[in-house]
């Protein structure tokens, strides 16, 4: 077949620019190929190079005592201690993006994002444990909504729920910003012995690279130079980009991945992700300084008549690639095929620096390897600063059933569980605690402890003040943590942005990840894993810059876990201090369709000091959550309606009610208990309040009351009718 001449138009459509593709000659040289150009665009776009964001990401914490990998591998590796036989454990975890695929096709999109962040996570050795998934969607009135968040969902528990990974928790939002940029950001953890983890780094010449799972097919061709681009009037062309998955083969392939390293076989293995079969090639080769050859006439294919340009460029799924110890191959074939899955040797290390692949005895690329992702390009983008929010007018005046009401009422904050009881939440019984309020809980199988979960962000904060809305991410993510009993660990970040070329977008993306530095590093937070997806624009439009915090911490003995619902005649605590910070908060933009001023501070130091005298005082607790959008009334609300009772909050002031201040958790307790918590309280000198109690069966906000029935059947039926999901 003759491949295409390279034209100016070829090399835009490939996601380069004139300037990228004049450093590709003067690398080699020479023109390349076809082939050559898709492994640079592969290799060079912004999804894989991360080449508008590497200046800035070497800026976050990234290690601690608890850390054994950071950022750069498939996932973070977490150490969370020895288990009952004193072995060392560890928590593997990451959070990636499948925003475009999944606007494009909504069900395979999802599906096969959680199919690829489950592939990092048990390419290290891992088992997976838990998922979560972070949602944004656009309005919900908008023509697409509806079909998204039905295909979105579907696509997710299809996958996870065939695959048997409980899905524990996660955020589901909705602003117009996202009318044509859905995202949909997936986490995935898993356990391991702290001993037995797998890296990529290739290691020795003369290794045989070995092919394993699915076969490979024309899906997905192109795939991470499309998520590098904006979207346009052409979108629909893009749907052959699209992966698709097969949660049964991924099974499969994780049991026989787990099987063959328990035989002591593998140097190095690595997921086929984005770019497929180049992209795990060329970080297999450079992480060890070595070069790969590739024969692809041995690459397992479902479809006739390949080129070498689509089997370097499929992002066909369920695939693995693998430097194996040669004395080992017939052990590891046998595997393989007990789980009727392809085991092909495609390829060898060797010892130049050369990416050189092979197809029908023609030799398609012959590539300097290490210039291919070490030199990859790194721009210092300019930026400009988010200027200062000016002050917002006082809001109209609202009762406060009425707010209530605004906010229960709201897609964005009305109960959530269409979505959640269509994944298994309970598959593997470890979950301990499921979705709905707070962080999710999954018990480390065989021991006393337990692992927290859970991810968070505010985009409305982010768009206002990028510093502070990074800074709230993170420690409304270490407070959710908290909240449920559980020391924070570390967390992985994924950082959702508009076009970097646009100053004021790379200067929102520099301010959050300034601000989500400095609470990791306050919090000793660590970032340990994470993706960065760009260009979330339709139409020139970006999104709310949406950088999500997922966060993982552990609970020491199952007993300490904070899970409980309140009872009748238990009091409301609120630890720390509430101000009645309204701008940008969730009644203003439910309300009055308001969304002016500033994001609130976030002081650091007092969440430290909150979040630490809460899991003093843990015993003596029934319940507890953070305050965050919708503030103490939302959050008393949330844990009545659970429970079921009534609730009585004193104030009539809108502010006190609905302020969306930082550093507070709203906790319940006996009477007794919860004196003797405030006289804790006055003793470390952190601020509390008791700003009401439960029971009856109304909601009561300052003498303004409505039946809890009344408001719970809003509550739960807000969602699906207002999205459209009932017809």
């Amino acid at each position: 077949m003759t491949e295409p001449r390279i034209t100016e138009d070829l090399i835009a459509a490939h996601g380069l620019k004139p300037d990228e593709y004049q450093r590709i000659l003067d690398i080699i040289g020479r023109e390349p190929s076809f082939t050559e150009l898709g492994i640079f665009s592969a290799m060079w776009n912004e999804h894989c190079s991360y080449k508008s964001s590497k200046k800035w990401l070497r800026t976050l914490p990234t290690t601690g005592p608890q850390v054994i990998c950071g950022p750069g591998e498939n996932a973070g590796v977490v150490d969370i201690g020895a288990n009952e036989q004193g072995i060392r454990q560890a928590v593997v975890f990451k959070m990636e993006s499948h925003n475009h695929p999944s606007y494009i096709e909504p069900h395979q999109g999802a599906a096969t994002g959680v199919g690829g962040i489950l592939r990092d996570v048990f390419t290290m050795g891992a088992r997976p444990i838990a998922a979560m998934d972070s949602l944004s969607f656009g309005r919900p009135e908008h023509p697409k909504t509806a079909h998204l968040v039905k295909g979105v969902v579907e696509g997710i528990g299809a996958y996870g729920n065939a695959f048997g990974v409980p899905n524990v928790g996660g955020e589901v939002r909705f602003h117009r910003s996202y009318d044509g940029n859905c995202l949909v950001n997936a986490f995935a953890a898993g356990l391991a012995d702290a001993d037995k983890i797998f890296y990529s780094a290739a290691s020795g010449v003369g290794m045989p690279v070995v092919y394993l799972g699915a076969k490979t097919g024309r899906d997905g061709v192109g795939g991470a130079t499309m998520a590098s681009a904006e979207f346009d009037d052409t979108i629909e062309e893009k749907r052959p980009t699209v992966q698709v998955g097969d949660p049964f083969t991924e099974k499969r392939l994780l049991e026989a991945c787990l099987e063959l390293m328990q035989t002591d076989s593998v140097i190095s293995i690595q997921d086929m992700g984005a770019a497929g079969l180049t992209c795990s090639a060329v970080e297999m080769g450079d992480k060890g300084g070595l070069g790969i050859k590739l024969t692809l006439d041995h690459v397992p294919q479902r479809e006739t008549g390949m080129t070498a340009y689509e089997m370097m460029l499929s992002e066909s799924q369920e695939r693995m690639l693998m430097v194996l110890k040669p004395e080992k191959e017939a052990e590891a074939r046998e595997i393989f095929e007990k789980w009727d899955l392809d085991f092909a040797i495609v390829g060898e290390t060797i010892a130049e620096d050369r990416f050189l692949i092979t197809h029908g005895n023609e030799i398609k690329a012959d590539l300097p390897l290490s210039r291919l992702s070490s030199s990859a390009p790194e721009y210092d983008r300019p930026w400009i600063e988010t200027p200062p929010a000016a002050a917002a007018a006082p809001l109209p005046e609202i009762t406060p059933v009425a707010a209530l009401r605004a906010l229960i009422g709201s897609p964005n904050y009305a109960h959530k569980s269409w979505v959640w009881e269509q994944y298994d939440t309970q598959v593997g019984a470890d979950t301990i605690r499921r979705p709905g309020i707070g962080a999710g809980v999954v018990r480390v199988h065989g021991t006393a402890k337990a692992l927290a979960f859970t991810s968070d962000v505010t985009p409305r904060y982010v768009k206002a003040n990028p510093y502070r809305g990074g800074k709230q991410a993170v420690a409304e993510a270490w407070r959710n943590l908290i909240a449920a009993g559980a020391r924070p660990l570390a967390a992985t970040d994924n950082l959702n942005f508009g076009n970097p070329e646009k100053p004021e977008i790379m200067g929102q993306l520099v301010g959050a990840i300034r601000g989500i530095g400095e609470a990791c590093t306050a919090l000793d937070f660590p970032i340990v894993s994470g993706n960065v997806s760009l260009y979330n624009e339709t139409d020139g439009k970006g999104i709310l810059p949406t950088p999500t915090i997922g966060g993982v911490g552990l609970i020491d003995d199952l007993d300490h876990i904070i899970g409980g619902l309140p009872q009748a005649g238990d009091l409301l605590l609120v630890i720390g201090e509430t101000r009645g910070h309204l701008e940008q908060s969730a009644l203003a933009a439910e309300a009055f369709g308001i969304e002016s001023g500033d994001a609130p501070e976030v002081d650091l130091a007092a969440e430290r000091r909150h979040g630490e005298f809460l899991l003093s005082q843990r015993a003596r607790l029934r319940a507890a959550a953070d305050l965050s959008d919708g503030g103490l009334a939302l959050a008393a609300f949330e844990m009545a309606e659970a429970a079921g009772i009534g609730v009585t909050l004193d104030s009539t002031d809108i502010a006190q009610l609905f302020g969306e201040d930082q550093a507070r958790y709203l906790v319940a307790a006996a009477p007794a208990q919860a004196a003797a918590i405030m006289a804790a309280a006055s003793d470390a000198g952190i601020p509390i309040a008791n700003p009401g109690r439960f029971g009856g069966d109304r909601v009561d906000l300052g003498g303004d009351s409505a039946p809890l029935s009344a408001l719970s059947d809003l509550y739960r039926g807000s969602f699906v009718q207002r999205v459209g999901l009932d017809h």
